[in-house]
C-alpha cells in the first residue's frame, strides 16, 4: 500500500489522522466496511475474517488478538482517510 502523500492530513476535529486520536477499532472497521465492503476489504487485506462469514463482531475479536492484522487495518484506514480529507478520492 502506498504511503500517504499528505502525512499531516487532519480530520474534521483537527487531529492528525495518522495518530488515530480517539478513533476506536470498531469505528475504523465500520468505516472501512462502509467504504469498501467486505469483499473490497478482503481484496486489500487477505484475512479470513473478511472473506468467510464476515461480521463486525468476529472481525473485531480477531483484530484485537492479532497485532499484525490490526496494524494492516489501521494503515488502510489512515491511507483511506488521508486520501478522503485531501480530496484525492
Amino acid at each position: 500500500m502506498p504511503t500517504s502523500s499528505s502525512p499531516e492530513a487532519r480530520d474534521e476535529n483537527g487531529h492528525l489522522i495518522r495518530e488515530l486520536h480517539g478513533v476506536t477499532l470498531a469505528h475504523i472497521l465500520e468505516y472501512l466496511v462502509a467504504h469498501y465492503g467486505w469483499e473490497g476489504l478482503d481484496e486489500r487485506i487477505r484475512i479470513n475474517c473478511f472473506a468467510v462469514n464476515p461480521s463486525i463482531k468476529s472481525s473485531l475479536t480477531f483484530l484485537r488478538r492479532t497485532p499484525w492484522a490490526r496494524t494492516k487495518v489501521e494503515d488502510l484506514y489512515i491511507h483511506t482517510r488521508t486520501k478522503e480529507v485531501s480530496g484525492e478520492q
